[in-house]
């Protein structure tokens, strides 16, 4: 993730607090639309909304809208959810694939080429509940995959009342990170309603099964030279019998404080985990912080989850924060993600801006309420996936930059294989159009109704880091076209 700074993104917060407004389901759609936002040179020539999604559960979700610049009426209609648990989807459209990207100037937008609404209409909802602007009636956002499932499904059913012209387009539900939970269970529900013409599914990044991301981590980190011989010849001891390693709840304690120290490596010793050859934004920094009355987490609690050590950090951070009264901020690792509050100026909507329900303090949103209440029920998603697949008529895409240590490929490469689908088509270079001429945009293996993608040299966040070959990609996945 790219670092975020100061000025633009602080207007940006100010913009939707001072413009978000609560809705009844019964309201137009038009009364959302943004007619000036600040930070453009020009304004977009494609029409934008931005507005609350009401729940029958209490929950009201936030939801971001653009319209594709290609054929609106007959394009497909994208869902994306970032991931976290606790992690705002307005980082994917200000930061990766949206169709204006805030600049490194902190103070402007600038339109972005590779743009995901070129040829979709894109749907950025904030979810669950607690993260950036969405919340809950009853102020409770504890939660779990299957309310957040339900919610999300619920969000898109009635993003369709509101947009009726969208109703018969093909959706597609799309995702990053802890989205690897979230896409496929939402998935699962929304295969189930013959209303929603739902064509395929694509993860980047995702958390697919714990035990594998945390199996495969390890030996990604030694093979990029993060561990070192004599910690790897202890880890194969004390890990592994008859050449079969377990680093996910391998309950030997020597094996256990060698993990640690692989977690410690990886994840606190000032590497950007989202992508090892990048620096890390905004400086190293300890996972556990107090600043400016606050108490700061920078671990999303993902990764090694079985270590004695992650189950005391979180502990801690809860006793810590009750003990203390300290307001808790989630912070990822090397993101820099919430500058300074500043002035700001107001959009123009055709709705009158009242006060809003819930406003947040960071650029990106990132609610550590959500993150370290949140219960996580699924340790993989193999069920979801066979549901899929065993349907025959969805297209479903896995995709990785290979340079990422959060989700990384190894972990998901073994997952999709594990699915046992038939190949189709055996591991091979893929190629886009750079502006060099053609270039390696990774491996793809494609099995039926299923395809396994790498992104070269990118990280965690594979349109940040590789625009034009992840546009490429996504043109191929809706298009229905060979990778």
């Amino acid at each position: 993730m790219r670092r975020v700074q100061t000025h633009f993104l602080v207007l940006l917060i100010h913009f939707l607090s001072a413009g978000l407004h609560f809705l009844s389901v019964e309201a137009a759609p038009a009364g959302d639309e943004i007619t000036y936002l600040p930070g453009l040179s020009k304004q977009p020539s494609f029409k934008h909304y931005s507005g609350y999604l009401d729940l029958a559960t209490g929950k009201h979700l936030h939801y971001w809208f653009v319209e594709s610049q290609g054929k609106p009426s007959s394009d497909p209609l994208v869902l994306w959810l970032n991931g976290g648990p606790g992690c705002s989807s307005l980082d994917g459209l200000l930061t990766e694939h949206g169709p204006y990207l805030i600049q490194d100037d902190g103070a402007s937008l600038d339109y972005n080429p590779y743009s995901w609404n070129k040829i979709a209409n894109v749907l950025y909802l904030e979810s669950p509940a607690g993260v950036g602007f969405s919340y809950s009636d009853n102020k409770n956002y504890k939660t779990n995959d299957t309310e957040v499932a339900l919610n999300n499904y619920l969000a898109l059913k009635t993003f369709l009342k509101l947009f009726p012209e969208y109703a018969s387009n093909a959706v597609f539900l799309t995702g990053e990170s802890y989205g690897g939970i979230y896409i496929p269970t939402l998935a699962q529900r929304v295969m189930e309603d013959s209303a929603i013409n739902l064509q395929g599914v694509a993860v980047g990044n995702g958390m697919s099964s714990y035990e594998l991301n945390d199996n495969s981590l390890v030996f990604f980190a030694y093979y990029h030279g993060l561990l070192g011989t004599e910690l790897w010849a202890g880890l194969q001891a004390y890990c592994c019998d008859q050449g079969r390693c377990n680093f996910y709840d391998n309950r030997n304690p020597n094996c256990s404080e060698l993990l640690g120290d692989v977690q410690t490596i990886v994840y606190s010793s000032g590497l950007n985990m989202y992508n090892l050859y990048s620096p890390c934004a905004g400086g190293v920094k300890d996972t556990l912080s107090f600043e400016k009355e606050q108490l700061v987490l920078r671990d999303l609690g993902n990764n090694f989850i079985h270590l004695p050590r992650t189950r005391l950090l979180r502990k801690n951070v809860l006793s810590l924060k009750q003990e203390l009264g300290l307001k808790l901020r989630l912070d990822p690792p090397c993101t820099n993600s919430t500058p300074p509050r500043s002035s700001s100026t107001t959009p123009t909507s055709k709705r009158p801006y009242t006060s809003d329900r819930r406003s947040c303090d960071g650029v990106m949103c990132f609610s550590a309420e959500v993150n370290l209440e949140y219960l996580r029920e699924f340790m993989d998603v193999k069920e979801q996936y066979l549901a899929l697949l065993s349907a025959l008529k969805y297209r479903v895409l896995v995709y990785n930059g290979d340079v990422d240590m959060a989700c990384n490929f190894m972990g998901d490469e073994w997952f999709v294989e594990s699915l046992k689908q038939l190949v189709q088509v055996q591991r091979r270079v893929w190629l886009y159009e750079g502006a060099d001429g053609k270039q390696v945009g990774g491996f793809v293996k494609e099995f039926s109704n299923i395809a396994f993608l790498t992104i070269k040299g990118s990280g965690h966040m594979v349109p940040t880091d590789k625009p034009a070959a992840a546009f490429t990609m996504f043109s191929r996945f809706i298009r229905r076209e060979p990778y």
